[in-house]
């Protein structure tokens, strides 16, 4: 019993896409591949496994505890991708490094990660995303947040927000009142967290001004439309923090150039969850998920890990989490093809195959019986495997 038991389970994290889910994941599929290509991004497609040494390269070794590891026969720590960019870098550091700058490429791949299973995140799931590489531009930035918001437009989604922030300026204003390094990495783990309890009772504890406890319980409560960023630029004291919103705001009127500026509002008190980030960061959200959809920015130094020193700006989109997304909204879902099941009498084996042979090449899509059938039987099973269309041959 417990063997039968066992052959019917899936590991823990993993599922099952049926039939509809199937049809839903493949049509969102060729729509994003279909819109990374019109934007003149080229599909990679990199192994499933990777040597651990790569994968956990500077920032990302702190991903390693999440990551899924096995063993070649060579006794060689392998593990399974745990995101695309790391795999990509690495690309490009290789078979890539002679390609003409800037280097655009796409992916859409499956991707496992040690996570604890909710709606929207299993220890597999599949992402679609671009990596824009070889250029520092405002340019490059605002390309990918409007490809970004492209794609949700294309899938089918209409309401949803971008929320655009710049780890330059959260570094700057923790670097002009002094804090350590230690205190800086405290801090950024609660507004990554968005603890705003832990966030203000590690401010308390720090010894500086009054003022400056002030700015930086700010820091969660900084978004809004453009107008916030005149308000930040009272806050920024340093060249580093200015730059920053600086940066913010040449993004924004590229955005404005790409008609896609009211889907964007600034939250500076973005902190992404991998700390390669060395810019301007973005996630996107809709109405009824408490999770982002879609999450991106710039690593300018994650390259030269592989060392091929190379600024960097992409993004990464939740297949599943767009299902959802698009499924709370009231979206209609693709439909399978089900076009006609070609059901025959007695002897009418050869006529069937070769009657179908005609209708697929019409484009019909066509299931053919694998015995002959009465009549009736034929329309049971038109109607039980849900076939818009019978031909019977008698």
């Amino acid at each position: 019993m417990e063997k039968e038991k066992l052959v019917l389970e899936i590991p823990y994290g993993t599922r099952d896409f049926l039939f509809q889910e199937a049809a839903c994941k493949r049509d969102l599929e060729t729509r994003l591949a279909a819109t990374f290509r019109r934007w003149g991004y080229d599909e990679v497609v990199t192994p499933t496994i990777e040597y651990l040494d790569n994968l956990t390269l500077g920032s990302s070794h702190a991903l390693e505890p999440h990551m899924i590891k096995l063993f070649d026969r060579a006794n060689r720590t392998l593990a399974l991708r745990h995101e695309m960019t790391t795999p990509i870098a690495r690309l490009a550091a290789s078979r890539l490094k002679d390609e003409p700058l800037p280097l655009k490429v796409s992916y859409i791949s499956n991707v496992f990660r040690y996570e604890q299973t909710q709606t929207g995140r299993q220890c597999e799931f599949y992402q679609a995303g671009v990596e824009l590489m070889g250029s520092t531009t405002a340019a490059a930035d605002a390309e990918v947040i409007a490809l970004a918001i492209r794609c949700l437009l294309e899938a089918g989604l209409q309401d949803f927000t971008i929320c655009l922030g710049q780890v330059e300026f959260v570094n700057g204003l923790m670097a002009q009142y002094g804090l350590t390094a230690a205190e800086q990495a405290e801090l950024q783990e609660a507004l990554e967290q968005r603890n705003l309890v832990a966030l203000e009772a590690l401010v308390d504890g720090l010894d500086i001004s009054a003022s400056g406890k002030a700015a930086l319980k700010r820091l969660p409560l900084l978004n809004g439309g453009a107008e916030l960023l005149q308000s930040a630029y009272a806050m920024a004291l340093n060249e580093q923090s200015r730059r920053a919103l600086d940066n913010l705001s040449e993004i924004y009127r590229l955005l404005e150039a790409y008609g896609v500026a009211q889907y964007v509002r600034f939250d500076l008190g973005i902190i992404r969850d991998l700390s390669y980030y060395t810019g301007m960061v973005f996630e996107g959200y809709t109405a009824g998920l408490g999770y982002p959809l879609v999450g991106g920015g710039r690593y300018d130094r994650l390259l030269s890990d592989f060392g091929n020193a190379c600024p960097a700006t992409g993004f990464a989109l939740g297949i599943e989490r767009l299902m959802l997304a698009l499924s709370s909204a009231g979206c209609p879902a693709p439909q399978a093809d089900k076009g006609v099941y070609l059901g025959y009498a007695p002897g009418q084996t050869a006529q069937a195959i070769a009657r179908a042979a005609e209708l697929r090449a019409a484009g019909q899509s066509v299931e053919v019986a694998l015995q002959a059938q009465s009549e009736t039987e034929a329309q049971a099973s038109q109607t039980a495997k849900g076939y818009a269309e019978l031909v019977y041959l008698a």
